[in-house]
């Protein structure tokens, strides 16, 4: 749940900073009335969103087990690899967001009514498209509506500090939100790398690594089991599966996964971005205002 939590609170706050940037220019050039196309292309976004989520779950839940552990297995490897992309990328885009919003919003407002529509679908959809990718692999296996509810109260929560910001009642120090989101969601996606290995070995796709100590291979697959000292019912077992993905006894393969994903995407993260020229400082607030 907390997982879902995060996602929804960062792909929904970057949402918001888009949907901000465009109603402010649309408020700053005296073209209030083109706003309700942008409200059009968000719905639009929304509803592509959630079919197409709703509609792969059903897909995938009417295969084949194997299958199903084959195709779920490589969604959420994709997952993992595109809030990895996500993070960089909007480590690295977020100075020039605001300038990039306003030429496209500028191009489309000449186009007609239309075009304002789409550059809002198209901004909010690929958010919500993202986010619909990293959560599918925190819910594969969810048997309740509990991932859910952290999604949804994460995105609740990222809409109303949306607002705020563009009514300028709170200042919120975005560069650093985004840094420290970044470095948790890099967590997150390396668990949901390893689950997704987990569905390939289940799959028969990947092999299921067997190692020998002292002449006798009596490891098996699992890496270690503590699921003694972390039993997945009890209620700090649930934390940890639903903030990182935790398994008690991972396989070999999924711990040497994981390892080589976290520490060097980690080591990645950790180095600090090369400065455009005149560049704002790398605390800078992202400018919404109207």
């Amino acid at each position: 749940m907390l997982a879902n939590f995060l996602i929804g609170l960062r792909e929904g706050l970057e949402a918001s900073l888009v949907v901000s940037i465009l109603i402010a220019y649309l408020v700053k050039t005296d073209r209030r009335h083109h706003i309700r196309y942008i409200w059009m292309g968000i719905a639009a976004a929304v509803t592509l969103v959630l079919v197409a989520f709703t509609a792969i779950n059903i897909a995938i839940g009417s295969l084949p087990f194997r299958t199903q552990e084959l195709v779920g297995g490589t969604l959420s490897i994709l997952a993992a690899a595109l809030v990895t992309w996500m993070i960089f990328w909007m480590r690295r885009t977020a100075r020039g967001l605001k300038k990039e919003l306003e030429s496209e919003m500028a191009d489309a407002v000449t186009l007609g009514p239309l075009a304002v529509a789409f550059v809002a679908f198209l901004t909010v959809g690929r958010e919500g498209l993202e986010t619909a990718a990293i959560m599918y692999g925190t819910v594969a296996d969810a048997y309740t509506a509990t991932p859910f509810i952290g999604a949804a109260g994460g995105l609740l929560v990222a809409v109303v500090l949306g607002y705020l910001i563009y009514r300028g009642a709170i200042t919120v120090n975005l560069g650093k939100f985004f840094t420290v989101t970044g470095y948790l969601l890099i967590v997150v996606a390396a668990g949901v790398l390893a689950y997704g290995i987990y569905d390939l070995q289940e799959a028969a796709f990947l092999p299921r690594l067997t190692f020998e100590v002292g002449g006798i291979s009596d490891l098996g697959n699992a890496a270690f089991d503590i699921s003694s000292t972390i039993p997945p019912d009890s209620w700090y077992g649930t934390l940890l599966k639903g903030t990182v993905n935790f398994q008690p006894n991972p396989s070999w393969l999924q711990v040497i996964g994981w390892a080589c994903y976290l520490f060097p995407v980690l080591w990645l993260y950790s180095r600090k971005p090369a400065a455009p020229k005149a560049a704002a400082p790398a605390d800078a607030q992202v400018d919404v205002a109207r």
